[in-house]
């Protein structure tokens, strides 16, 4: 069975598990693209799921969120297996077991055995002329993004705002002095991505062999800390001392009485748009190689979105400003027709942005979790979900399905009862998280993602993220002897039930 045609991805009934490389079982401090990948993908293609849908996997600042990274092209050394760069012979198991303890260490060490094998041996030296070609081919962003990291290293990690001034402001002899003194570190930075794009393309062969495709992410915006800021300074709301003038967030609402400030630089769309959006394209041209499905978060920003002086140390005194989404959704489906592409339209959503999703015919998504108000009209119960949408049980951000039905308050609870006992035949019995994870596959919804946690029916210790908080966040794996046999059994036959 072959992984369906671009065309039709996103026009069937299919079934997908939310799961982040970094939750997956490993003997390291994270998940990877190693054994524990494949094995994933031989999972959802057991139980008759046809999407594994992933965070961004880009790389991350210190906090490790996957929506705040150094670049927006470059993979996370962290998802880079160790065990295939031993089979490689490029690392031997002792390096991986010794007194290395640091990746990229390891990684540096198999930079250097690969230039060592390129010279004698003819295997290596093809897998030589695979990584010039890779180099060759992502120059665009690979260049910029290896001088700044390599960079940002010798300045003691320090965001490039605050390097000195002739590296700051990209002084052209400056920058191809640091070329040459730190040649061998941008050799191995861009050895690394090599590597990893080189495994990660591996691991997307064998999900298309398994009839499984990969679904992934993209924050709307970039950390002000990152290559593409440091690069393309022109393309960001910035100052002329290259400070912040602008950042991105939401107003207040009914979560929060000041907002949120996430902090972000704004685009100066003027300026994408007069090069007719190369920046995004590119962006987006990357995604399209790594996954077949993306997600655009905060998609409304697309519309319009909510822009606070950076003098202000909330989001309440910001205001909406409209952005030319329109004109860029134009020339990304232009440039890339068989792109597949997913919006998160959720919180206050305006018709302007509903509209601007429908002239792209992209599904929206819809949480059950968000069903449960008492009102006829939420958007979010199963009766009022469109096939043109990605529906959930929970997201990233939510609580385990299990541990929200705990937490409901009583008016919630008793909503969810009287409907579960309305659509069920006499004698039902209450089976949580089961029965929102059936009410999502029973849905009109052509897509239905089921976050891992609730596959394994856990409770809120296992989740990935709360928002607002900046501290515990990212770091939950799962375990296959979480996985009994009779959960396997049961979302393998929900699945089938449900035509999907």
């Amino acid at each position: 069975m072959t992984l369906q045609t671009h065309t039709s991805l996103l026009n069937q009934r299919q079934a997908g598990v939310l799961l982040h490389i970094s939750s997956l079982p490993s003997n390291f401090y994270t998940g990877d693209l190693g054994g524990e990948s494949y094995r994933f993908i031989d999972f959802l293609h057991e139980i008759g799921a046809s999407v594994w849908q992933t965070l961004p996997i880009n790389v991350p600042h210190a906090d490790n969120s996957p929506y705040q990274c150094l670049s927006a092209h470059a993979g996370n050394p962290d998802f880079i297996s160790l065990e295939s760069l031993q089979s490689q012979g490029l690392l031997t198991k002792e390096d991986c077991t010794g007194l290395i303890t640091s990746k990229l260490a390891l990684l540096d060490k198999a930079y250097i055995n690969f230039c060592q094998l390129s010279e004698n041996i003819p295997e290596h030296n093809k897998l030589h002329q695979e990584f010039v070609r890779f180099s060759k081919k992502q120059a665009s962003w690979l260049d910029d993004f290896s001088l700044f990291l390599a960079l940002r290293h010798h300045f003691n990690e320090a965001g490039w705002n605050h390097w000195p001034e002739l590296y700051k402001n990209r002084d052209k002899k400056t920058l191809k002095e640091a070329r040459v003194q730190l040649a061998h570190e941008i050799a191995v930075i861009k050895f690394t991505q090599f590597v990893f794009f080189s495994q990660w393309i591996a691991l997307k062969k064998y999900a298309t062999e398994k009839n499984v495709a990969l679904f992934g992410d993209i924050p709307i915006f970039v950390a002000y800390d990152s290559a593409d800021v440091w690069a393309h300074s022109d393309l960001f709301k910035l100052n002329a001392d290259k400070s912040v003038s602008v950042v991105a967030g939401v107003p207040p609402d009914y979560f929060s009485e000041t907002g949120q400030r996430w902090g972000n630089p704004h685009y100066n769309w003027d300026a994408m748009q007069r090069d007719g959006f190369s920046w995004w394209i590119s962006r987006m041209a990357t995604q399209s190689e790594l996954f077949d499905i993306v997600r655009i978060d905060h998609f409304r920003g697309l519309e319009a979105a909510w822009e606070i002086p950076a003098t202000e140390e909330t989001a309440i005194n910001g205001e909406w400003v409209l952005a030319p989404g329109d004109a860029l959704l134009a020339a990304i489906k232009q440039a890339l027709p068989e792109i597949n592409l997913v919006a998160e339209d959720l919180g206050i959503i305006t018709t302007e942005v509903d509209a601007l999703r429908q002239k792209y015919h992209l599904p929206g998504m819809k949480i059950l979790q968000f069903a449960f108000s008492g009102a006829s009209d939420n958007p979010y119960l199963p009766e009022n979900i469109s096939e043109n949408s990605v529906v959930y049980t929970g997201t990233h951000d939510n609580d385990t399905t299990l541990s929200w039905y705990n937490c409901l308050d009583d008016y919630q609870r008793e909503n969810l009862h009287a409907y579960l006992t309305a659509t069920h035949a006499e004698g039902y019995e209450l089976n949580m998280p089961n029965d929102l994870i059936e009410m999502a596959l029973a849905s009109k919804a052509l897509l239905a993602i089921i976050p891992m946690q609730d596959v394994l029916q856990l409770n809120g210790q296992h989740r990935m993220n709360t928002p607002g908080t900046i501290t515990g966040n990212w770091h939950w794996r799962f375990s296959w002897q979480q996985l009994a046999q009779a959960q396997k059994d049961s979302i393998r036959i929900a699945i089938s039930h449900t035509g999907r």
